[in-house]
């Protein structure tokens, strides 16, 4: 994948950019920030630095990552276990110091402020969800949803009511008054969504939330997590070492491995494009048909083209191709605006079904 900057891709998608980590480091050992002069972790030659890092022994759990997050963007970092992706999750909020670099949100970087200010910012702009559901078990579950709005010195009947909204979001409504031991783990990962969500964060992260859960459960909770998306529109920053999972959840994927990100795409850009023998095994699996998009493939609209049947630019292969049915003729592509963009044809469907590394026209 070409490299783009963070700037190019907020133009682009027509999102401001949210959150920038920029050039984070996480080295573990004695005297780590001595690798850094700086301090902003920016350094000429960051693969001579990891190699360095190794040689003395220490580790390097984040090694110079950088990405922006959009504003309303699912942003998945997905990889195997130990690929650095939950250790960089936790130096965007701080919960582990970075060794060097910068993490900026809004304009300020997080990495400078008091502590005072950071655990403000946790408390009112940020929502967490992690793997273990970290639900008090001496609190009901209303309770447990208000406990953030306690911390912050709401009043009980303003954050209670809070809770009962955040309640029926996650449809958890005559659970109420339940225990987390009396609830299953899907529905104990619902509580701590809808705990997280209490505080109407601007920025929502979640850790692996649902890699506890059943495969059925799972599949639900994606939906359940879709839907809340659709309605809320929340900033978003994923984790996963599930490939499949985060091709369903993702606006883009950032794939890690050994503490770097080896490549950031879209889903498609990833299947379609991958950077590296590490990334298409992940991708060798996947069925094209479900990932690709109309956008990725669409080309250039013929001037006699019918747009009456336009079909959306997110919309999949599998869900296109039954419109050919009737006709092998173009077919009107149109973004979220309902302007035509383009148009696809069955040859251009089946060549980024067949071609191992297809160029898609609208990626």
């Amino acid at each position: 994948m070409a490299e783009t900057s963070g700037q190019e891709v907020a133009a682009a998608s027509g999102r401001d950019v949210k959150l920038t980590c920029r050039h984070v480091w996480k080295v573990y050992g004695p005297d780590a920030d001595t690798f850094f002069t700086n301090g902003n972790g920016d350094v000429s030659d960051p693969a001579s630095l990891v190699e360095k890092v190794r040689d003395t022994g220490h580790i390097g759990a984040a090694c110079d990552v950088s990405f922006d997050v959009h504003v309303g963007e699912i942003f998945v970092i997905m990889g195997l276990s130990g690929s650095g992706k939950s250790t960089i999750v936790r130096c965007l909020s701080r919960l582990v110091e970075p060794t060097a670099g910068e993490v900026i949100l809004d304009d300020e970087d997080l990495l400078q402020v008091s502590k005072e200010k950071l655990i403000d910012i946790r408390r009112h702009k940020m929502g967490m969800v992690f793997q273990n559901f970290g639900l008090l078990p001496h609190l009901s579950v209303v309770e447990n949803v208000a406990f953030p709005l306690q911390v912050q010195g709401i009043d009980k009947a303003a954050r209670l009511a809070r809770a009962m909204e955040m309640i029926e979001l996650v449809g958890l409504s005559g659970r109420e008054t339940s225990y987390p031991r009396h609830l299953s783990g899907g529905q104990q990962q619902r509580v701590g969504i809808a705990r997280s969500l209490a505080v109407e964060p601007e920025l929502w992260f979640l850790d692996e939330p649902f890699s506890a859960l059943d495969p059925l459960i799972r599949r639900q909770m994606q939906d359940e997590f879709l839907r809340l998306q659709q309605m809320l529109h929340k900033t978003i920053v994923f984790i996963t070492h599930d490939f499949l999972e985060a091709l369903r959840l993702a606006d883009r994927i950032a794939i890690m491995k050994d503490g770097q990100i080896v490549q950031i795409g879209t889903p498609a850009e990833v299947v379609m494009q991958p950077a590296d023998d590490y990334v298409e095994e992940f991708t060798q699996d996947v069925p094209r048909v479900k990932v690709i998009t109309v956008g990725d493939i669409a080309q250039p609209v013929a001037d006699d083209l019918d747009h009456a049947n336009a079909v959306d630019a997110g919309m999949t292969l599998e869900r296109l191709m039954p419109k050919f049915g009737d006709s092998l003729g173009a077919i009107a592509v149109k973004n979220d605006g309902g302007n035509v963009i383009g148009q696809v044809t069955p040859q251009a469907v089946l060549s980024a079904l067949a071609s191992e590394h297809p160029e898609g026209g609208g990626s």
